[in-house]
């Protein structure tokens, strides 16, 4: 008992949740590095171990969850954007083109602020994105977010009460967040679930959709979505397993289609194409489970609209089929009078950013300026 004249005790101070939370030990891992998507904690928090995500990409990698953008330079140059301009990203994905976009038409200090207008059909990852451009500064009056397909666009600056854009840029690539993370199912490099779907709360996942297309159908997306020359013996085949038991795993798939080539009467074995079959299947399936094909005709087909008189789009491909409707499109849009120039020839990464990002390879640049 204190004297009857001394001071009384000071009150509790309320314990601090985040000092009474237990610790919790990361993920451990066998050997030196981590090898799978969930124990890259180091990478999967860039704010926190920024030192050593930049190490990753010094290396030629890019780190787990996010995502490098491709061929900035040469996109910058194709969209000469001014300050006070109005651009649209059509494929928001980590924001690394969003960046170099807003910092054009929307620089600090100039006299005309313009806007970008972003779209995503992912729901899982436009959060984050939207959270880190947030951060970097950029606010409501410069840099709006949309979740919606790029098929959607008109609708989308309709709604925005924008008649058109001074510049579009669409990247038509899957972003590494999703590639890299076995729970989407877009890689066969980890067991995770048979998925492939941009937006997943769309039906149908790649394996509803394999479980109920026809032989000839499935054939087709091998042949069309792919260019794969055994379209024909993997649809028969795949379509005669599925049921026993139905596809559901990404190596579950991944492993039929080696089976099935290494039975076929002239048997693939070769590792490398063995492996450059797989991935042909697993592009065919979401290519075909995301409409992507039908979605880029879409746009293509409403874009003169989108823009300005004067204003520039740039198509980032990574596909064959994908490329082929662009440059049509483009070719038959200055026919039209629709486009007053369009790039002739494809654009390609330079040796540098090969280099330094081999995922920038594949990529193929072309652009058309509104009539």
């Amino acid at each position: 008992m204190p004297a009857p004249d001394s001071p009384a005790p000071p009150p509790p101070t309320p314990a601090d949740p985040a000092a009474s939370a237990p610790h919790r030990r990361r993920p451990r891992y066998a050997g030196k590095n981590p090898r799978r998507f969930a124990e890259k904690y180091k990478e999967l928090d860039a704010g926190r171990y920024a030192g050593d995500v930049a190490k990753v990409v010094a290396s030629g990698k890019t780190p787990a969850g996010s995502h490098r953008p491709i061929m900035v330079g040469e996109i910058l140059a194709a969209l000469a954007l001014q300050p006070g301009e109005t651009a649209v990203d059509c494929t928001l994905g980590y924001g690394g083109h969003a960046r170099e976009l807003l910092a054009h038409v929307a620089p600090p200090g100039a006299a005309a602020r313009g806007r970008l207008v972003a779209l995503d059909v992912d729901p899982l990852e436009l959060p984050k994105t939207v959270a880190r451009l947030r951060a970097a500064g950029w606010g409501e009056d410069t840099f709006t977010a949309v979740r919606s397909n790029f098929a959607g666009l008109p609708r989308v600056l309709a709604s925005l009460g924008l008649a058109g854009a001074d510049a579009v840029l669409a990247d038509l690539g899957v972003s590494s967040m999703q590639l890299d993370d076995p729970a989407r199912g877009f890689t066969f490099k980890a067991d995770g679930p048979l998925d492939l779907r941009l937006n997943p709360q769309r039906a149908p996942s790649a394996a509803a959709w394999l479980a109920r297309a026809s032989v000839a159908d499935l054939a087709a997306a091998l042949a069309e979505n792919s260019d794969e020359p055994h379209a024909d013996a993997l649809a028969r085949e795949l379509a005669a397993r599925r049921a026993h038991p139905p596809f559901a795993r990404t190596r579950q798939l991944a492993d039929a289609v080696r089976d099935i080539l290494a039975a076929l009467p002239k048997p693939v074995r070769d590792p490398a194409a063995v492996d450059l079959t797989v991935r042909r299947v697993f592009q065919a399936l979401r290519i075909a489970v995301n409409d992507e094909f039908g979605a880029l005709d879409t746009l293509l087909r409403q874009l003169p609209a989108c823009l300005k008189p004067g204003g520039r789009v740039a198509l980032l491909t990574f596909h064959s089929g994908e490329d082929r409707r662009v440059k049509h499109a483009f070719r038959d849009g200055v026919r039209r009078g629709l486009y007053a120039a369009a790039s002739e020839e494809i654009v390609k990464a330079g040796l540098a950013e090969l280099r330094a990002n081999p995922r920038s390879a594949a990529a193929k640049l072309r652009w058309a300026v509104r009539a």
